[in-house]
């Protein structure tokens, strides 16, 4: 016999033997055991995404459960667990009640246990709308003064009677103390031509500045206006005002931090709705009597905020200030006020004058 007549009836003898054996185990093959492998659905929300409801309101909502060994399922909103279930069975109703978390996106979740292990989880994202159509006021021009016509205008802010403003534009971007009167700087400094400068405020004789792109914000001894330290952070950097703790910060988003003004690390995060969805381009800030004040970029108004739900409460329409202080400047942005004289003023990009406001 060849070589290769040998070496081939021996390929065909291990071929043979071997599905002797390997057929057999195959057709055993039990479904448990394919379970372990393939990853099964073991329930599921019965709702798709974005689900709105108004602050206050309760929603029933369900999920169906697949697979009767599922022990466990847990429900959680905003990583908060609601409520759980045991040895759940077939489609289950639950209530949804608004006002477990502040207005917004929120994630509702179910975590799927089978003996105590985590298998699976489903999630949802619930918009949570505001209850309230937020009040129109108006905004009176009670005084004018010159404004430089050249400022970028970025942030404005009272410290001790005395008016802080920041600038923007590359190259341009400055920190400054204004002289009301005249409307010019009579002391400054300039930011780092790199850095795009955006909104100041100041906490415990210090002036932050945050930045557009560049993830930094400058901490100044608020006296000098001398640099002391940087701090980095991750996103765009709008608007910047504080609650006398915190630093709050906006990112042109509906989203609104509190920062440590130490760390600068994220302590919560509210979203700002009214009652039919998100305010976005949120910018230049300030805490007024416990309210925060937000210029929205490109628009005509200010918006007033509850700063524990994030609830649009009022709307200040600005076209009386815009007639008479804009000149040939651009939008609104800047908004200042004075607690030791109770007044409030408001001014804009380039804008050629700052102008006192009442609010009506």
């Amino acid at each position: 016999m060849s070589k290769t007549r040998r070496v081939t009836l021996l390929v065909i003898l291990l071929l043979l033997v071997g599905s002797y054996f390997i057929i057999p185990l195959i057709d055993n093959f039990s479904p448990n055991d394919q379970e372990e492998i393939v990853d099964v659905n073991y329930a599921s929300f019965s709702f798709s995404d974005n689900v709105s409801l108004k602050y206050g309101e309760k929603k029933k909502l369900a999920f169906t459960v697949f697979s009767k060994d599922v022990s466990k399922i847990e429900l959680l909103v905003a990583d908060s667990l609601i409520q759980q279930w045991s040895k759940p069975n077939g489609s289950i109703q639950f209530d949804l009640n608004s006002t477990v978390f502040p207005l917004g996106a929120q994630e509702v979740k179910l975590n799927i246990f089978i003996n105590n292990a985590l298998v699976a989880e489903d999630s949802r994202l619930v918009r949570i709308l505001s209850d309230i159509q937020p009040l129109d006021m108006h905004a009176k021009v009670i005084s004018l003064t010159p404004h430089n016509a050249s400022n970028f205008t970025q942030g404005l802010e009272f410290y001790k009677n005395q008016l802080l403003e920041s600038t923007g534009q590359y190259g341009e971007s400055k920190v400054m103390y204004i002289d009301q009167k005249t409307g010019k700087s009579n002391k400054q400094t300039d930011v780092d031509a790199t850095c795009f400068g955006e909104g100041i405020t100041v906490l415990n004789d210090k002036m932050y500045e945050i930045t557009w792109k560049e993830q930094k914000c400058f901490v100044y001894d608020v006296a000098t206006l001398t640099l002391e330290k940087t701090i980095n952070y991750t996103g765009e950097g709008w608007g910047l005002c504080n609650d006398g703790k915190n630093l709050i910060m906006t990112d042109g988003s509906e989203r609104i931090y509190f920062r440590n003004p130490i760390t600068f690390q994220i302590i919560k995060t509210i979203e700002v709705y009214d009652q039919k969805g998100p305010r976005i381009n949120l910018n230049e800030l300030e805490y007024i009597d416990g309210k925060i004040y937000a210029n929205v970029w490109q628009e005509n108004y200010i918006l007033v905020i509850d700063p524990n739900l994030g609830r649009v409460e009022k709307i200040i329409h600005c076209e009386d200030v815009i007639g008479q202080a804009r000149g040939q400047g651009e939008v609104l942005n800047g908004i200042a006020y004075n607690p030791n004289t109770k007044k409030l003023y408001l001014t804009g990009k380039n804008w050629s004058k700052l102008a006192e406001v009442s609010i009506h």
